[in-house]
């Protein structure tokens, strides 16, 4: 069977297939099916933004394959935590275009004046399925650390530069894919799903 999953991003569908490797599952992207679904994933949690886009490709596909998609973000306490100008609306910070290096650069500035305590932050990441029958699952992980005080590191997309995790004494970008994939909060929420598939094999 197929796990279908609404993403178009090539670093991440690298990271789902190392994650998901051994399931027994081809795990191929959404355009490879010719769907290109783009809803507009204005749920109030990583949970429901989720499901708005697993659904969406749903609804598109012949129904034969489970689908599935993620929505994830940096949370920053800072910054107002999962609801704030971060957190589910990391994609979106700045404008989808803008690049990487100009965000990052953008939240350290705000948080240039911030003690170390108070610089908590963690990633967030729901992954949602759509089984053939209809039938929804979602979980949900994160992975905790602090924003650093530099751009660093270039192991890694999106936020990772600037994401410090203490256990490391380094950046998770600056860790390796290995490393990252054990902890990660995608990583994390991805093996959580393999196992809930693995124990509903039978009755897919």
């Amino acid at each position: 069977m197929k796990i279908i999953f609404a993403t178009g991003n090539k670093n991440k569908m690298r990271e789902i297939n190392e994650i998901m490797e051994g399931t027994g599952y081809d795990i191929i992207p959404a355009s490879d099916e010719g769907i290109n679904a783009d809803p507009d994933e204005n749920g109030m949690s990583f949970e429901e933004n989720a499901l708005i886009k697993a659904r969406a490709v749903y609804e598109l596909s012949d129904k034969k394959s489970i689908v599935m998609a993620d929505d994830s973000g940096l949370s920053v306490d800072a910054l107002g935590g999962e609801t704030g100008e971060l957190g589910i609306h990391s994609a979106r910070f700045m404008g989808h275009d803008t690049p990487y290096d100009v965000k990052n650069k953008e939240i350290l500035d705000r948080l240039k004046s911030v003690p170390d305590k108070d610089r908590t932050a963690r990633f967030i990441c729901a992954v949602a399925a759509v089984l053939p029958s209809g039938r929804e699952i979602v979980v949900r992980e994160a992975m905790e650390g602090f924003i650093s005080h530099e751009i660093a590191g270039a192991n890694g997309f999106g936020y990772d530069p600037i994401f410090y995790l203490p256990e490391f004494n380094m950046t998770s970008a600056e860790i390796s894919s290995e490393a990252k994939n054990l902890i990660s909060h995608r990583g994390k929420a991805l093996r959580h799903i393999r196992a809930v598939l693995g124990e509903l094999k039978d009755k897919i």
